[in-house]
């Protein structure tokens, strides 16, 4: 295997868009694109003055990467400078070893999960980016996006907005337990008991980070087809071969309780403004539909025949309703629905 900290083969990307960053001892893979710029200058980063255009920092899914917004990232870069970030433990980020609540500490190991992630891109916010910032989320992005928001409301510098695609709901928390049948709040610890086991996750990683598994899932996600192509399966396959990558899959299942979107809803006061594909398997939008009722949430697209990663499925679509987001003032009342 690879190390960690390698860059994605075939990435989507120009080189100079790439970038790196060093966080409690890890390696953070992230790419730029400047607003009305194709190509940044190496460095330009650097020497960018704090505060003189708005960001926004784009935050995959769970089993993505920052490539996974290979579609959205120079579309998005009109008046804002751009940034997708791999998270901890995926893409060309490190990925130290996973530690579960009870284990014993070790040099360099980390407690993946929710709070880990967004203070990750709050620290990421603070030293690379230092300018008013919106933050987009996909899947379990989006929760770490609503995290996000909060830490930086309790430190005195919110967000400018939160913009959720297909928001992670993560039903299976134990939060939500009495919601589940019978059989899967009976055999509850079990299943803990097994996922704490290195080896059975290491097992299931191995047939999970497969490319025909990896195309069967996008297949899944993306209803219609769209974009389903070698390229983001070699985009996806590519990180499950470093070193260390079944460490965060470990640690992510067994986030049995952790942060919940409507939780976090209820206590921001930062502007949310929700995309959402219709067709998602995974992710229903009556419950997105539900979340309307916070204060914060000021609107809620959503799209006909589309997935879990429509920001992907159908750029075309999802790309104007973003820039519309961003380009508004935070203020106001949002998309039109």
């Amino acid at each position: 295997m690879t190390s960690g900290a390698s860059s994605v083969s075939d990435s989507p990307f120009p080189k100079t868009w790439e970038a790196q960053w060093n966080w409690r001892g890890q390696p953070v893979s992230y790419v730029i694109c400047r607003a009305g710029e194709k190509r940044p200058a190496p460095g330009d980063f650097i020497r960018r003055e704090a505060g003189d255009r708005p960001a926004a920092v784009l935050i995959h899914g769970f089993g993505a990467c920052k490539e996974h917004w290979r579609h959205n990232l120079a579309a998005l870069a009109v008046h804002h400078d751009v940034y997708a970030i791999d998270l901890l433990g995926f893409g060309a980020s490190g990925k130290p070893r996973s530690r579960l609540v009870g284990e014993s500490a070790e040099d360099g190991d980390c407690v993946y999960g929710l709070e880990l992630w967004a203070e990750q891109v709050s620290a990421f916010i603070t030293e690379v980016v230092r300018t008013p910032t919106t933050l987009v989320g996909n899947s379990i992005g989006g929760v770490v996006a609503l995290r996000c928001a909060a830490l930086m409301e309790q430190e005195g510098r919110p967000a400018r907005q939160v913009l959720l695609v297909d928001c992670a709901q993560r039903a299976l928390d134990d939060k939500l337990l009495a919601d589940q049948p019978p059989l899967s709040r009976y055999s509850r610890s079990l299943l803990k008991a097994l996922v704490r086991q290195r080896w059975l996750t290491q097992w299931l990683f191995r047939q999970l980070s497969q490319a025909r598994v990896i195309r069967k899932v996008l297949k899944r996600a993306y209803p219609s087809g769209a974009n389903v192509d070698d390229q983001l399966v070699s985009l996806l396959l590519g990180p499950t071969q470093k070193t260390g990558a079944d460490e965060a899959f470990r640690g992510f299942i067994n986030l049995f309780d952790d942060h919940l979107a409507p939780d976090l809803l209820a206590a921001l006061t930062t502007p949310v403004r929700m995309v959402w594909g219709e067709a998602d398997p995974w992710e229903p939008v009556s419950e997105a539909r539900r979340w309307q009722q916070f204060a914060c949430v000021k609107a809620l697209h959503v799209l006909r025949g589309l997935g879990h990663c429509p920001h992907d499925e159908a750029p075309e679509l999802v790309n104007p309703i973003l820039l519309r987001a961003l380009s508004q003032d935070v203020t106001g009342t949002g998309l039109s629905c």
